[in-house]
C-alpha cells in the first residue's frame, strides 16, 4: 500500500512539471556533464594541444564531442591485448635467456653523441644496438616486389608478414603466389594485417585461397561495435616488415600494394615509397629484433595464437647459425592452384615518372630498431626524433606525406633553423586527406619565417618516412609527422648510424627534391585571409586528425 502511494505520488510529481521543468532538468544534465567530462579531459590528457582540441570538440558539438571522446578519447589499446603482449613478451624474453640471446646491448659501438639518443629506444622496446648487417635501399615498387618475391621463393623455413594494407591487385597477385608455393611445399607463413586497412584483402579470394593452401593468415586490432566498448578502434597496427628465415630483413614505408592501382581515385597520383632490404648471418640482428615484435604482435592477438606460441617457445632451440639458402630454379615453381585468381590487372595510370638509380649494397651497417605501440613503449619514437632535431649540428631533412606536429616538435625544428642547421621539410603538394592537408598548411608560415625550407612534391603522393640528421643518423621506417603515428598506431622505424647507408637515404632525398616546388615566404604570404583563417581553424583540431 505504502509503494503504491509513492508511485502515486512520484507521478504526481513528474505530471504536474512544464516542459520548462523538464528543459531545466536537462540542462542541468548537460551542465554536469560538460562539467564531468572537461575535468576527465584535463585529468586524463597530458598533451596540452590534445586536451584543448577534445575540450573545444566537446563544447562546440556537444553531443558528438561526448561520443566521440567516449569512443576515441583516450588509447585505450584493450586490457586484454595488454596482458596477452605482457605474457608474450615474459615468453619471448625468457627464452632469449635460455639461449643466451641478448637483445639490449651495443650502444658503445656508437659515436658517443649517440648513445643517449640510443638509449631511449633501448629503455622502453628492449632493443639495443645490432652490427654486421648488409643492407640496401629500395626505391621503385619493381625492386621490392622483384626482390621480395625471389627470397619468398628461397625462403626454407619460415616467411613472417606485417602490414597496414595488403591490396591484391598488380603484383601483390605474384607475391599470392610465392607464399601460396612456399606453403605447398612446407614452408610456414604467417601474414598479419590490419583489419581497418587490409579490409578489402580480408573479404577477398586471395584471403580464402591463402587460408586454403596453409598460409597462416591473421587480422590485427579487429574491430567491432561490442569491442569499442573496451578499446579504442581507431588505434592501428601501421607496421610494415617482413622477415624471411631469421636472416632476411624488410622495413619501410611500402605497404603491400601496387601503387599502379591502388587509390587511383584520389586525385593525387601515384604512391612513392622505399625500403629497406637488410641481411645477417649474425644470431642476433635487426631480423631477429623484427622477427620477436612479429611474433609478439601475432600471439597477442587472440588465446589461440598465445597458447600456439607457448608450445613452440617451451620447445624452441636455437642454432647459433643461420643457413644461406640459394635461389631455386625458377622455372621448377609449382603455380598455385587457384579458384578465379585474376591478377593480371591493367593499371588505371602510367608508371611515375621519379626514376632513382639502383642502389648498392651497404655492408657493416649499425642499426636499431624502434617499435612503438600505444600504452606499451611510452612514445619512444616521438622522444626520440626530438631529441636527435635538437642535437643536430649541419642538417635536418624530412620526407613525410603527413606533416602535423605539436607545438614542441615545430618548436624544435624552427629553432634548429634559427642556430644555423640546414632544415628541409619535403612533404607532398597534393595528399589524400584534406583536414590534414590544411593542417599542415596552418604550420607553414611560422617555419618559413625561421628559415624552414619547405619542398612540394609534385611527383604523386610522397608516402616515404625518412629523417636524416647531419651525415651519419637516419630514421627510416613507418612514422609519419603527426600526433596519431607519434602516439596513437603501432609503428616502427630503423636507427640507423653508418655514414654510407645514411648517404642513400640522402641521395634518394635529393632526387625527390628535383621533382619539387620550393614554397618562398613572400608566395605564401599572398594568399587569401580566408584560406588561412580555415588553415589557422583546421590547426585546432591537428592533435585529433
Amino acid at each position: 500500500m505504502e509503494a503504491n502511494i509513492n508511485t502515486f505520488a512520484i507521478r504526481e510529481t513528474f505530471t504536474s512539471w512544464s516542459w520548462g521543468d523538464f528543459a531545466g532538468l536537462g540542462l542541468g544534465l548537460h551542465i554536469v556533464l560538460m562539467i564531468v567530462m572537461t575535468l576527465r579531459i584535463v585529468s586524463v590528457q597530458r598533451n596540452i594541444g590534445v586536451s584543448i582540441a577534445w575540450i573545444a570538440v566537446l563544447y562546440t558539438v556537444p553531443v558528438f564531442g561526448f561520443v566521440a571522446y567516449i569512443l576515441l578519447g583516450e588509447p585505450m589499446i584493450g586490457r586484454r591485448y595488454r596482458e596477452r603482449v605482457d605474457q608474450v613478451s615474459t615468453m619471448m624474453n625468457d627464452m632469449a635467456r635460455r639461449e643466451h640471446l641478448v637483445f639490449d646491448k651495443g650502444q658503445e659501438l656508437l659515436a658517443t653523441h649517440y648513445r643517449g639518443v640510443s638509449q631511449i629506444g633501448t629503455r622502453w622496446t628492449g632493443f639495443g644496438v645490432f652490427p654486421n648487417h648488409q643492407m640496401q635501399l629500395l626505391t621503385t615498387p619493381a625492386s621490392i616486389f622483384q626482390h621480395l618475391i625471389d627470397d619468398i621463393h628461397a625462403a626454407q623455413s619460415i616467411v613472417l608478414m606485417e602490414f597496414y594494407i595488403v591490396y591484391p591487385k598488380g603484383q601483390v597477385w605474384e607475391v599470392i603466389e610465392a607464399l601460396a608455393v612456399a606453403a605447398q611445399r612446407g614452408v610456414e607463413c604467417h601474414i598479419l594485417a590490419d583489419s581497418v586497412g587490409s579490409l578489402s584483402f580480408i573479404n577477398s579470394k586471395a584471403y580464402r585461397t591463402l587460408e586454403k593452401v596453409g598460409v597462416f593468415v591473421h587480422q590485427s586490432l579487429p574491430v567491432g561495435l561490442f569491442k569499442t566498448l573496451f578499446k579504442r578502434s581507431d588505434l592501428r597496427n601501421h607496421r610494415k616488415m617482413v622477415v624471411i628465415d631469421e636472416h632476411i630483413g624488410y622495413i619501410g614505408s611500402f605497404n603491400l600494394v601496387d601503387p599502379r592501382f591502388f587509390k587511383q581515385n584520389k586525385n593525387v597520383g601515384q604512391w612513392i615509397d622505399v625500403a629497406i632490404r637488410t641481411t645477417s648471418q649474425h644470431p642476433i640482428s635487426i631480423n631477429t629484433a623484427m622477427a620477436k615484435v612479429i611474433v609478439t604482435d601475432i600471439g597477442a592477438e587472440n588465446n589461440n595464437n598465445l597458447a600456439e606460441l607457448h608450445q613452440r617457445v617451451n620447445n624452441y632451440t636455437r642454432k647459433l647459425y643461420v643457413m644461406n639458402p640459394t635461389i631455386n630454379d625458377l622455372n621448377s615453381r609449382v603455380k598455385v592452384l587457384s579458384d578465379g585468381m585474376e591478377h593480371h590487372d591493367q593499371p588505371d595510370i602510367g608508371a611515375t615518372s621519379i626514376v632513382i638509380p639502383t642502389m648498392p649494397v651497404v655492408d657493416k651497417v649499425l642499426a636499431q630498431l624502434i617499435p612503438s605501440a600505444p600504452q606499451l613503449t611510452a612514445h619512444v619514437i616521438y622522444n626520440t626524433l626530438v631529441t636527435v632535431i635538437h642535437r643536430a649540428n649541419k642538417r635536418i631533412r624530412i620526407t613525410t606525406p603527413y606533416f602535423v606536429p605539436d607545438e614542441s616538435l615545430s618548436g624544435a625544428l624552427m629553432i634548429a633553423a634559427k642556430r644555423g642547421v640546414e632544415v628541409t621539410l619535403i612533404v607532398p603538394e597534393k595528399v589524400d586527406s584534406f583536414l590534414v592537408q590544411h593542417a599542415s598548411q596552418a604550420y607553414y608560415q611560422e617555419l618559413l619565417d625561421a628559415g624552414v625550407t619547405i619542398a612540394l612534391f609534385k611527383g604523386g603522393l610522397l608516402h616515404a618516412k625518412t629523417v636524416v640528421i647531419d651525415d651519419d643518423y637516419c630514421l627510416f621506417g613507418t612514422v609519419n609527422i603527426d600526433m596519431r603515428s607519434f602516439y596513437l598506431n603501432m609503428e616502427v622505424s630503423l636507427a640507423i648510424y653508418t655514414p654510407e647507408m645514411v648517404a642513400q637515404v640522402a641521395y634518394c632525398q635529393d632526387i625527390y627534391l628535383q621533382n619539387c616546388r620550393i614554397l618562398s615566404l613572400e608566395d605564401w604570404q599572398q594568399r587569401p585571409g580566408s584560406k588561412r583563417l580555415f588553415d589557422n581553424v583546421v590547426r585546432l583540431f591537428s592533435p585529433l586528425l
